[in-house]
């Protein structure tokens, strides 16, 4: 029993330094404008995800990893929040990868935001409703049964 309680202490204290904690699921998707009147803390959520799963990739590559995060939140298999589907069940590597989650680069984390902002703000889905991705030196895995969108600044989009 006690080391029962010594492994569920330590997972437990795992699952908090990875930013691992499961979110409840909502029931039900929130309306599309909802989305579009996002808050400051989603606006925030966003631009983390961005900064860490695209930066790199390019204004398209950038917009199309949004876009995702976005229609998540539009899809009731998924939380109905930004920031409820960037930090769902480590579904995004970098929220459970045990570092520190610091945007600490100035000028990406401009374009982040900046990028964050106009997809918030209701520019056109690139990925014509794109809920996955991966990097397209990865094989494709599990992705080979979703329908594929395309590629978009070194990342492989499907629904």
């Amino acid at each position: 029993m006690r080391n029962l309680r010594i492994l569920v202490t330590a997972l437990s204290a795992l699952l908090i330094l990875a930013n691992c904690s499961a979110t409840p699921t909502p029931t039900a998707a929130p309306e599309p404008a909802e989305v579009g009147r996002a808050s400051s803390a989603d606006l925030a959520c966003l631009a983390e995800a961005i900064y860490f799963e695209a930066r790199g990739t390019g204004p398209v590559g950038t917009e199309a990893v949004a876009h995702v995060v976005v229609n998540r939140a539009k899809n009731p298999k998924f939380p109905n929040s930004v920031c409820g589907v960037v930090s769902d069940r480590c579904q995004f590597s970098y929220r459970c990868d045990g570092r520190p989650d610091n945007l600490a680069n100035s000028d990406d984390r401009e374009k982040a935001f900046r990028t964050a902002q106009t997809v918030l703000a209701g520019a056109p889905d690139i990925t014509k409703g794109a809920l996955f991705f991966h990097a397209a030196s990865m094989p494709p895995g599990w992705f080979n049964t979703r329908a594929r969108v395309g590629k978009f600044g070194g990342n492989v989009f499907y629904r």
